[in-house]
This record gives C-alpha cells, sequence and structure tokens, in this order.
C-alpha cells in the first residue's frame, strides 16, 4: 500500500470523480472496455482506477492473509480489481465515505472516498470500521501532464458523473455497456473505428 499524498492537489477542477469509459479502437489492449475512476486529475497529472476488471482467482480474503492482517473481512469471496497498469503491486481501496484515514484518506467524489494505506485493510475486517462499500484494486491509471486532456480531444474515452452503483457493483462484464447507457449511448452505435488506432 502507499499513501495518496504523492496525487493530492489543491486544485479540486478538472475531471475528478467522474468515469472514463473506454472508446472502441482504442488501440491499447490494457484499456479495451475499461471503465475507470478518475480519482485526481490536474494541470500536472491525473490518476484513476479500473474498476470493471476482476483479477483472476484473486479475492480480498487472499490478500489480506498475504499481507497478514488479522481478521476476516465482510465479503472474504470479493473479487480484487486491476486498477491499472502502473505500480501494480500497490493497493488502492476505493470506498463509501463513512471511513476515513487522517491524513491519508482522500475524497474522490460525494460519497466516495480513496485510501491506500495498511489502515483501511485492516477496518475491512473491523465490523465497527469498515465502510459500508468498498473495492480493493491494485495498481493505478497514470497520465502525464495534458495527455489525458489530449486522450478526450482524440475521443479515445468518454467522461461522465461516477454513478456509486456502478462503482461497487460486481456484475464486471456489463459494466462498460452500462457505463454507456448513462450517457445515452448504445455501444452499437459507437464506430470500431473511433479513437486512436
Amino acid at each position: 500500500m502507499s499513501s495518496v499524498d504523492e496525487f493530492v492537489s489543491d486544485d479540486d477542477g478538472f475531471l475528478a470523480g467522474r468515469l472514463l469509459i473506454a472508446m472502441p479502437g482504442i488501440g491499447d489492449p490494457r484499456f479495451e472496455h475499461a471503465v475507470v475512476l478518475v480519482c485526481i486529475h490536474n494541470a500536472d497529472h491525473a490518476m484513476g482506477v479500473r474498476i470493471d476488471l476482476p483479477i483472476e482467482g484473486m479475492t480480498v480474503g487472499a490478500v489480506l492473509d498475504r499481507l497478514e492482517v488479522e481478521g476476516r473481512p465482510r465479503e472474504p469471496m470479493q473479487p480484487v480489481l486491476m486498477g491499472g497498469p502502473v505500480e501494480r503491486e500497490r493497493g488502492y481501496v476505493l470506498h463509501s465515505d463513512d471511513f476515513e484515514v487522517d491524513g491519508s484518506t482522500m475524497a474522490v467524489s460525494e460519497g466516495l472516498n480513496l485510501t491506500a494505506t495498511r489502515e483501511v485493510l485492516e477496518a475491512l475486517t473491523d465490523e465497527h470500521q469498515t465502510p459500508r462499500r468498498a473495492v480493493l484494486a491494485l495498481g493505478y491509471a497514470g497520465w502525464g501532464a495534458g495527455q489525458l486532456e489530449s486522450e478526450l480531444r482524440e475521443s479515445v474515452w468518454l467522461a461522465c458523473p461516477a454513478d456509486l452503483d456502478l462503482v461497487f457493483d460486481e456484475d464486471f462484464d456489463t459494466k462498460w455497456e452500462r457505463a454507456l447507457a448513462k450517457m445515452g449511448v448504445s455501444p452499437a452505435l459507437l464506430s470500431s473505428q473511433t479513437g486512436r488506432a
């Protein structure tokens, strides 16, 4: 786990708290049909966590066992997500705003926080502290200065407001289609030629 301090900015504008939906033909197999929650976005960089790709065979219970976190999580068989290709050994927990670690938890949007310290993993096994909703992801997606803006101009991504049910539900196979549907977009109408080749 790592601190999110390296990503934190006083600037609360841009796309933080919104979903990025990959367009067909994105040109990067790591993000084909991806749905990414943007956690930080400012003039210097952007950071997001993919919310639609479970890691095969990896569960929250198994990860906590491996890290020797005492106790048992409420949902030990909950899948762990591949949050992105950057620093895939680091864990990030997206969770409801009823849990916070002073100085380490970052508000992503209304009702949604991000914590990347051991305290949140310990909270997952404590019925008095555990957030109402939480998902553990390994790794993150990152963009340098101006990179995400450029990809948006090139129609690599669509952006829409985050929906907490979509963020936390485990219907991963349809998450991309449902995210598009929330924008009123039919996947059948999107050209696979859209986006970068």
